[in-house]
């Protein structure tokens, strides 16, 4: 089970930072990522973590501006947001990798969703 929290309703130019847990299973031997959806899109990709942290990915929206995490040790993956923008506002969902035959930025690579956390930015 992944569990997302840390987020909010901020103004733009403010920073946030989303947390995700992961209980019942060692976060460590799986590869994250943070998607996120907009109410009528597809869900998209925001960021990809190896399972050591060694790599990760960016989609070219947030790159410069967001930063992918974890702390294996304490089954934790991070979303640092910064520079937020009025178009991130979404429900952010965090996932972990159960298939690797393919592109990471898919969802139908992830196996694990957690619920969504809302982020709202204000103008």
């Amino acid at each position: 089970q992944l569990t997302e929290s840390g987020g909010g309703l901020v103004q733009a130019g403010e920073s946030l930072r989303l947390s995700c847990e992961a209980s019942g299973r060692s976060f460590r031997d799986y590869a994250a990522a943070w998607f996120r959806q907009i109410p009528g899109r597809q869900r998209e990709f925001v960021a990809h973590i190896t399972e050591s942290g060694s790599t990760t990915n960016y989609a070219d929206s947030v790159k410069g501006r967001f930063t992918i995490s974890r702390e294996n040790a304490r089954n934790l993956v991070y979303l640092q947001m910064n520079n937020l923008k009025v178009e991130d506002t979404a429900v952010y969902y965090c996932a972990a990798r159960t298939d690797y035959y393919g592109g990471y930025y898919t969802t139908r690579r992830y196996g694990y969703w957690g619920q969504g956390v809302q982020v709202t930015v204000s103008s």
